[in-house]
């Protein structure tokens, strides 16, 4: 090592060069590198959305689910099936080992899928396999003035599409919401029965009208060309005029009109409005995308008259707002690191050498971070903000070293070189064991190793980046500004010396405490609710109105609008947005959408309590007696469920799986800190089957007349001036308004026309509005909201209530959701913390070469958890995630002090005893172990203080962790280490202490012969 740092100071010019490219080069990075707000993870799962309009729940899952997951059953690395079905719409999500490479994943799903045939009017199932660069960069609406011509809308629609799709660095620009046109051909009964038409004759109407086909190949004029016949309707004129029955056209028996799609609901402020949803290209900045969706959306406002668009939500400004957060607590914590260093050295020479680390070790990390191809995200910028305090450490103790020496010895180049090589063994073992820690993320799950991996290479550049700052850069800057210094002679605390061997003496006294509190810590922490990350800044209002399944779609949108006016009313909004249903372009992102449901998103103003206006709303549910009104708080990021509980409850049969949850629900309602226990299968919907008599008729022929009597048939398209096609519905002839007016419905037998009634009978059943399926056998799924910070007491509680119940042979209960996912993080961080501890130790062999040394070191570890618990109990924070985070991260951090002290130990012990090497080793070193630990801990404060970003690991629990850990570790280090030393070398130092004793009594008895008066 000392020719290491010699050459640097042989090489000075270049040196000086390199921290110029250094600066520059990590300036140019920064600018350079992407921006955006998490990281690139897969999520796990596949989901495949079926539409199928006028198929009931039943019909769903018998023809679409149950053929699909059939054919996804053998799929390598699937792990699960969850199916559900609804009326029209069916969806399946696959989930896969945490390690499948998803890319292949959905490659096989789709070839799956491919190979199943879907019934009649059922579209080519969509398929999506999430990933976080999926998140859209930008939600914009776009509203029209009623003045607008169908026509211009169009025309907007299509700029507003072609602006957003061709911006740079756009990866998609999907628009949902639009109207859907189409024509209506609505029977007349009265008519038909007057001109003697029957309604089949209306099937046909356009069959052969609407059709292209080639006539074969002639010769006409010396040349060989194609003959084609094509025919195509333009205008509904023609439409109205085409023959039906001798004599009579269809507009003479039926109402022929152009109709828009009334299913679904877009509203801004009340507003029918479309949602322009972006996304970013792969390796795109989000600050530069989000910023040209905003000039684009102000261009576009002026150039399209009558047209609004307004961005609601944009996670460019969540960018943005997170840069700009992390970026003031990196600079708060270089400040409070600087004046550390100031208060303690008490030089500004020293304290200006000793910051230059900050910026060349950031610099240096961001040039790296753009050659590893990792983005600007809040990982990367949560591992700068941890790692800036521990940035100088290394510089502290090389500093603080040259400083001793100087002030007892005169100034010379080989000096500062010897005194940068006394700690540099401990520097960079110190700094290798924090970067030890990192190295387990492998074996970590899928998706969470995507998450830590970009945290975990900052934080490991940063810390390599400022051991080669400290034995490089600060011994030379050092020589230059310390050169002819006058300075006074720091002497080690005399008084601390004198605690630290009041305690040697008496070892088994503090190490004892030291159980004690370590025994109290674990309780304390085993007792302790854990809970879920709850990171939501409730910038947002989330409403859903819910009826019950068999509500009209009249009753929906009347009561929908109700409360919408309501919401419209509220000042401390800035927008309101409301959805209802859906359609394909929505399924087309693997979302379906309830008929019965209506969702209103609020964006508060700043300064709204977001708690008390949710509860405001609430009580508009008195208003609203056969809805549902729940309403939730939420910020732009939040994905909801962080504090759900599911059980889901599968067997052989749909009833035996519905006794069975209704026996668990019952079992866990009473639970304390149980907020809410809903099923997802609660609701019945009346089912009117017709059982027909096989003697008197065909099923399959009644089932084809009937779908036609009662539902919209497609029966063509027109072909509009502009190329558009627009599907040309026939609507039933027959609307029954009651159940004994289905009996009277004529069919056509073998008999000729006959009443239903004759052939079939009708039986009223009470059905699911939904069925599930789980791995292909019913199931349902309870979802239990809890107190986020007692989740897992009451996921404990939950399991104990479920695993003590009698169920139904063939049924089982399996409890999961987010106190599971949360057992099972704790789990993997538990498991890569012994590994880390492992490679710690093996380090610090290397480096001490010795196998006695390196365990005194490790006993920091049980200090660090004693100040790691006391800090939650203090502050009340509940131990999450993130929590559980920095105490691997205590790991690391901890043994540094340790090692800078068990370091200057072994180099006294060439010339001192254990006890004289271990007093003097902390007397000398205890001032540089309280600045690098001061100066971390301050660099924190901002953390602690203030709001964490949704989504990161960097949050108030984590430097709550890591500061109660650094400073109770920090404080006990100085004095259990050198005991727990001692004892591991109880042989030796006890040796050399009776060879003490008996050196000092010889001395005394040959002072005493050597006295005056006692000679001869």
């Amino acid at each position: 090592m000392r020719s290491f740092i010699a050459g640097a100071f042989r090489n000075k010019a270049a040196v000086w060069l390199c921290i110029v490219l250094v600066l520059g080069m990590g300036i140019i990075s920064y600018l350079k590198l992407p921006m955006e707000f998490m990281p690139e993870a897969d999520n796990p799962q596949v989901t495949i959305t079926a539409i199928g309009p006028g198929y009931d729940a039943a019909s769903m899952e018998a023809l679409v689910t149950k053929p699909i997951q059939e054919a996804t059953s053998a799929i390598k690395g699937k792990t699960a099936s969850f199916a559900s079905s609804g009326d029209s719409y069916s969806q399946v999500n696959l989930s896969f080992d945490a390690k499948t490479n998803m890319k292949q994943a959905r490659a096989d799903v789709e070839r799956a899928v491919a190979a199943v045939s879907m019934p009649e009017r059922v579209a080519a199932p969509y398929i999506i396999q999430l990933n976080t660069s999926m998140i859209p960069i930008s939600w914009v609406t776009l509203t029209f003035d009623d003045k607008v011509t169908a026509a211009k809308r169009e025309e907007a629609e299509k700029e507003v599409l072609e602006s957003f799709k061709s911006l740079d660095g756009v990866g998609s620009a999907q628009l949902s919401g639009r109207p859907q046109p189409s024509i209506s051909i609505t029977p007349d009964t009265a008519s038909l029965a007057e001109k003697g038409v029957p309604v089949q004759a209306l099937y046909g109407v356009l069959q052969g009208r609407t059709s292209s086909a080639s006539i074969g190949e002639s010769l006409l004029d010396g040349s060989a060309v194609n003959l084609n016949v094509a025919s195509g309707l333009h205008d509904l004129e023609t439409l109205r005029k085409l023959p039906v029955a001798p004599g009579v056209v269809l507009g003479d028996v039926a109402k022929v009109e152009e109709k828009t799609d009334s299913d679904s609901v877009s509203r801004l402020d009340g507003k029918d409005a479309m949602v322009l949803v972006i996304t970013k290209a792969a390796g795109a900045n989000a600050v530069a995308v989000g910023k040209g969706v905003d000039e684009t959306v102000e261009r576009l406002n002026k150039e399209l008259p009558g047209a609004q668009l307004k961005v609601l939500m944009s996670t460019s400004e969540q960018v943005v707002h997170s840069v700009n957060s992390m970026l003031r607590e990196v600079l708060l914590g270089a400040l409070f690191a600087t004046l550390v260093i100031l208060v303690f050295m008490r030089n500004i020479r020293a304290t200006l050498v000793t910051i230059v680390s900050i910026p060349l070790s950031l610099g240096l990390t961001l040039y790296l971070l753009d050659l590893s191809g990792v983005s600007l995200n809040i990982l990367t910028l949560g591992g700068v903000a941890v790692a800036v305090g521990r940035l100088v450490d290394d510089s502290i103790v090389v500093i603080e070293n040259i400083f001793r020496r100087l002030k007892r010895e005169s100034f010379s180049i080989a000096l500062v070189i010897d005194a940068t090589r006394e700690v540099s063994t401990a520097i960079t073992a110190s700094t290798l064991t924090t970067v030890a820690v990192f190295l387990p993320m492998g074996l970590l799950r899928g998706s969470l190793q995507d998450f830590l991996l970009p945290f975990a290479l900052t934080v490991t550049y940063s810390l390599l980046s400022s051991l080669l700052v400290a034995l490089t850069v600060i011994p030379i800057l050092s020589a230059g500004l310390f050169r002819g210094v006058q300075m006074t002679e720091h002497e080690p605390s005399r008084r601390f010396q004198r605690f630290l061997d009041w305690n040697l003496q008496r070892k088994w006294l503090p190490l004892t405490i030291s159980v004690l509190l370590l025994a109290g810590s674990i309780a304390a922490y085993v007792v302790m609710p854990k809970g879920a990350i709850d990171s939501s800044d409730a910038s947002n209002l989330n409403v859903t109105l819910k009826f019950k399944a068999d509500a009209t779609q009249e009753q929906v949108l009347s009561q929908g609008t109700k409360l919408e006016t309501y919401l419209k009313g509220l000042t401390e909004k800035n927008w309101l947005y409301t959805s209802s249903g859906g359609n394909a372009e929505v399924a087309q992102t693997g979302a379906v959408a309830s008929r019965t449901e209506v969702t209103y998103l609020l964006e508060l103003k700043k300064g709204t309590d977001a708690e008390v206006l949710s509860q405001t709303v609430k009580k508009q549910a008195a208003s609203y007696p056969d809805a549902e009104l729940n309403v939730q708080t939420a910020s732009m990021m939040s994905s909801g469920g962080g504090s759900q509980v599911f059980i889901d409850v599968t067997g052989p049969d749909l009833a035996s799986v519905s006794g069975a949850a209704d026996k668990v629900m019952a079992s866990i309602k009473p639970i304390k800190d149980v907020l809410k226990v809903e099923s997802n299968q609660q609701e019945l919907k009346p089912v009117y089957t017709l059982q027909v008599d096989a003697t008197r008729a065909k099923a399959g022929d009644l089932a084809q007349q009937l779908q036609g009597m009662l539902n919209p048939v497609p029966i063509g398209k027109l072909t509009q001036e502009d190329g558009r096609q627009v599907p040309i519905m026939l609507q039933p002839a027959l609307k029954p308004q009651k159940a004994a007016d289905l009996d009277g419905l004529i069919v056509l037998t073998d008999k000729g026309p006959q009443p239903v009634s004759a052939v079939a009978k009708w039986v009223k059943e009470e059905k699911p509005a939904m069925y599930y399926l789980k791995d292909g056998k019913p199931y349902v799924r309870i979802t239990v909201s809890a107190e986020p910070s007692h989740l897992s007491v009451v996921g404990k509680d939950i399991s104990a209530a479920v695993t003590g119940l009698e169920l139904p042979e063939g049924v089982k209960a399996h409890v999961g959701g987010a106190s599971a996912d949360m057992m099972q993080d704790f789990s993997d961080i538990g498991m890569i913390a012994l590994i880390s501890i492992g490679i710690v130790y093996l380090i610090m062999v290397l480096t001490f070469k010795t196998l006695r040394a390196p365990l005194a070191i490790l006993f920091t570890l049980p200090l660090a958890a004693i100040g790691a618990v006391l800090g939650l109990i203090v502050t009340g924070v509940t131990p999450d995630f993130t929590a559980m985070f920095g105490a691997l991260m205590l790991i690391g951090i901890v043994v540094t002090n340790a090692i800078v002290l068990i370091d200057r130990v072994k180099q006294n012990e060439e010339h001192m005893t254990i006890r004289e090497a271990l007093l003097e080793a902390a007397g000398t070193r205890m001032r540089p172990i309280l600045m690098t630990a001061i100066a971390t801990v301050c660099a924190m404060l901002p953390l602690v203080f203030g709001s964490s970003e949704s989504g990161s690991i960097v949050s108030q629990s984590l430097a709550i962790v890591v500061i109660g850990g650094l400073v109770v570790a920090t404080v006990l280090t100085l004095i259990i280490v050198p005991c727990i030393y001692e004892v591991l070398f109880f042989r030796k130092s006890a040796r050399q202490r009776r060879e003490a004793a008996a050196e000092a009594g010889r001395t005394r008895t040959a002072a005493a012969g050597n006295a005056p008066g006692t000679g001869v």
